[in-house]
């Protein structure tokens, strides 16, 4: 999730991966052209140090297909982008499906579910973030995780997109980070690794009615590199840049309190291929 070296975050060539704060994604109404050119200032730079975060966190994760195959090696045939019928898995570990097939289609189905937590409002409040890590991340990676995403999230940084130290939004105010997959793509299988491509849409931002974040959608595509360990597919790193991104529609931006009650309100869910 990357971008530029700005606000001394490290420059990786990722992309955006959304989230936060002065940014994006706010429950206020649309604005003017007019009134918006400062927030939208405020939005983009909030943005660009989401973006850098997450790139720094993923700074040293290798690039290389999970197969251990060359970088210029042909990719397989694009799957078909029909659901496959498979019942989601039947269980979760602090909130995390776990337990996927040892096949193509569990690995997909891996991908698509640790994308939403790696982006979701819980990966910044440090007591979650561990629990995240441990259920989403090959045991020879947590560690180093842990420590990167501790420091791209830092009190400084939370800061600056309206968050306090444990990662919570001020008095009346509801910060909205929350991803839905909308396809995924192996680039590379085998039966010990997997590249998977997971294409995204979120909303991102705090919900207030004097919220300088207003809440803002997102299109991006996170890139997992996941192996086979402990029975189940867990990730050995990740990456995201933007897109592909729809033209935006006329529809009417949502009030502050309606986006808040239907974060509250509305449950997430177990994604399968």
């Amino acid at each position: 999730m990357s971008t530029s070296g700005e606000h001394g975050y490290p420059d990786t060539g990722h992309t955006r991966t959304h989230l936060p704060g002065g940014d994006p994604y706010g429950g206020a109404p649309r604005r003017t052209p007019r009134s918006s050119s400062r927030s939208l200032i405020t939005v983009v730079g909030v943005v660009v140090l989401l973006i850098a975060a997450i790139a720094f966190a993923n700074r040293d994760n290798s690039s290389s297909p999970a197969d251990g195959s060359p970088k210029g090696a042909a990719h397989p045939p694009a799957a078909p982008t029909a659901a496959s019928g498979h019942t989601p898995v039947p269980t979760k570990q602090n909130g995390i499906p776990t337990n996927f097939p040892h096949t193509k289609q569990g690995a997909e189905s891996a991908a698509a579910n640790y994308a939403v937590a790696l982006v979701s409002a819980d990966i910044l409040k440090p007591t979650r973030r561990g629990e995240i890590v441990r259920e989403v991340f090959v045991a020879d990676q947590q560690a180093a995780l842990t420590d990167k995403l501790n420091k791209a999230y830092s009190k400084q940084f939370l800061s600056n997109i309206g968050l306090d130290q444990n990662g919570n939004s001020a008095a009346g105010h509801t910060y909205v980070s929350r991803t839905a997959p909308l396809g995924t793509k192996p680039t590379a299988y085998s039966s010990s690794a997997a590249t998977v491509e997971v294409w995204c849409t979120g909303v991102f931002g705090t919900a207030g009615e004097d919220s300088t974040n207003p809440v803002t959608s997102d299109w991006f595509t996170m890139t997992l590199e996941l192996r086979w360990e402990n029975d189940d597919w867990k990730a050995a790193g990740f990456s995201q840049k933007d897109g592909p991104t729809p033209i935006p529609g006329d529809g009417k931006a949502s009030s502050a309190d309606q986006m808040a009650k239907a974060v509250e309100e509305y449950g997430g869910f177990t994604y399968a291929r």
